[in-house]
């Protein structure tokens, strides 16, 4: 018997009907274990590992209102991508693929503009520059910007100039996009070639000669630019050399070795909530760790009627192993009177860690605490420097105290809503928690509005009951992308048999969307409506007129608070 290890690599594409390899895919085989020689046969053993490196194209923000659609385009064509601020561009460069510089609400001409360090990525790195992108690859190496004559706001008709363009390869030659800006683009630095115009705009599109960077001064991310998606595609596929390869399948196996890696022998404890989110981060997990691995599980006092027993059953049915932690006393004390909502979603992720640092000191060796944070949560909590103003903080993101000896793991940190559901079906979660609607972490505390109170928490509670009962038993419960019921600190005059009812109001919220970025209000029939409201006030007292919330996000937010 000999034992030894052959490495190899190689690049090839296959043109015909077998397996395809792209050349960036490596292949290594390694570990060829033993030869056994008999007779006139050799048996060979094999150990074939696939190492797939990470791709990446970075998008770069500079606080437009339309930067997480350039990623959720991206992700559409299964190319991996991450939103980072301008100010912070990542050291790290291994498996970038391009970049893509966003739009923004500033002007390259304002005082103290937004302005990228691209030392050692322009000329290259394939760069996309959009809108005030486009505008500063011009502006800060020898254009000329200024305030447009002709400023375009809406639909445009891009006259493509430039056919050779690899940006525009299969566009039509006139195309309608999506503008959005007052300033423009009067004069290219040399070496600098225009590609498309509209009848307004003389520059609308350009590239730089001798680099693999673009640049065009509409959006081609909004549904409007009708012939968008091609445009990214062109530029992740044909410019970047992306291998769209980013699968459910492929985020599972690689997020799996990676959590080996990174947690290695320690113990980690999960924050549960029944939502998907976190569920799918502790399958993950425990396929990663097995018995490494404890749930954690807090009864805030601000979950859904029995909601706690439920999920408790639900998780050790799944051969997971949680505890469950009744802390809603803690949480009530810590609540009382505050009715500030940011104040209360700080409030309420502070004694969820306190509860996780008690919780972590009695199971011996935990090292980590793991979290069902998606990008989302991360998007809206961060800010651009100066561009953009956070629109919520989230107890999950901004990290833990320094006095807290845990480290944080989320395995779930680069996803969309929608994704997370897809890499829960490919991990065969139950279907009952990988179609449950998305239920914020602060929980009821922020649909109160007001302070809380444990008399409040059980109104809220069964008249919540309700209203998904309702949805549930008529269907509509998976035509809604979320729904939930909303105390008001409001009360209303009304009349109940033969007596004068001074009660509370309840709102009713419910919303169809694809990743909670962007939503629409549900058109929910009148007569399910009238039911949902007759039987919440006839069966909760305290309630005596419900409203229904009809305005979409953007202008409002999904929860009230």
């Amino acid at each position: 018997m000999a034992r030894f290890e052959l490495a190899t690599s190689w690049s090839q594409t296959r043109r015909d009907n077998r397996a395809t390899l792209h050349p960036d895919t490596h292949l290594r085989l390694a570990n060829i274990q033993h030869l056994c020689f008999s007779n006139s046969h050799i048996v060979v053993s094999l150990q074939i590992k696939l190492q797939k490196q990470q791709e990446n194209i970075w998008i770069l923000d500079f606080g437009s209102q339309y930067t997480q659609l350039i990623a959720r385009r991206l992700r559409e064509l299964k190319v991996y991508c991450e939103i980072h601020p301008y100010t912070k561009i990542p050291k790290n460069r291994e498996g970038l693929k391009g970049i893509i510089l966003s739009g923004s609400p500033f002007s390259v001409r304002a005082e103290n503009p937004p302005i990228p360090d691209l030392e050692g990525l322009k000329g290259h790195y394939p760069i996309l520059g959009i809108c005030y992108g486009a505008q500063y690859l011009s502006h800060f190496y020898g254009g000329e910007v200024g305030r447009s004559e002709h400023r375009e706001y809406g639909r445009a008709q891009l006259q493509i100039i430039d056919a050779s363009c690899k940006l525009f390869e299969g566009v039509s030659k006139a195309t309608q996009v999506w503008m959005s800006h007052g300033d423009s683009i009067l004069k290219l630095p040399e070496s600098y070639i225009i590609t498309a115009c509209t009848a307004d705009i003389p520059i609308a599109a350009y590239r730089v000669k001798g680099e693999s960077t673009f640049a065009i001064q509409f959006h081609p991310e909004v549904y409007h630019s009708t012939e968008g998606k091609t445009m990214l595609s062109n530029f992740v596929f044909q410019i970047c050399g992306c291998s769209g390869l980013w699968t459910p399948d492929a985020f599972i196996e690689t997020t799996i070795q990676d959590l080996r890696n990174k947690i290695g022998t320690e113990q980690v404890i999960l924050g549960l909530s029944g939502g998907v989110d976190s569920s799918v981060a502790a399958v993950l997990l425990h396929r990663a760790i097995g018995h490494q691995l404890t749930g954690i599980f807090v009864d805030n006092g601000l979950l859904r009627k029995d909601e706690f027993s439920q999920v408790l059953q639900s998780y050790r049915h799944m051969g997971l192993n949680v505890r469950g932690i009744d802390a809603r006393d803690k949480f009530y004390k810590a609540l009382e009177g505050i009715a500030d909502p940011e104040q209360k979603r700080k409030i309420i992720g502070k004694v969820f860690i306190d509860v996780f640092d008690a919780q972590s000191r009695e199971l011996s060796g935990a090292q980590w605490l793991a979290q069902g944070t998606i990008y989302p949560d991360v998007i809206e909590s961060v800010s651009v420097k100066g561009p953009s103003a956070t629109i919520k903080s989230h107890h999950n993101v901004g990290g833990l105290p320094e006095y807290m000896k845990l480290k944080i793991v989320e395995p779930l940190r680069n996803l969309f809503k929608d994704e997370v559901r897809q890499v829960g079906k490919a991990l065969a979660l139950d279907e009952r928690i990988l179609n449950r609607h998305p239920f914020p972490g602060p929980g009821l505390g922020i649909r109160i509005l007001g302070a809380i109170t444990p008399e409040k928490v059980q109104l809220l509670q069964e008249a919540d009951y309700i209203f998904i009962s309702e949805l549930q038993q008529s269907g509509w419960y998976d035509k809604v992308w979320q729904a939930g019921a909303i105390l008001l600190p409001v009360q209303s005059v009304g009349v109940m048999g033969d007596e004068r009812t001074y009660e509370q109001v309840l709102a009713l919220r419910a919303v169809t969307s694809t990743d909670g970025m962007t939503a629409d209000w549900s058109h929910i029939p009148y007569e399910l409506l009238a039911k949902i409201s007759n039987s919440i006030i006839n069966r909760v007292r305290g309630i005596n007129r419900v409203v229904y919330d009809i305005s979409s996000k953007p202008p409002a937010t999904i929860e009230w608070e």
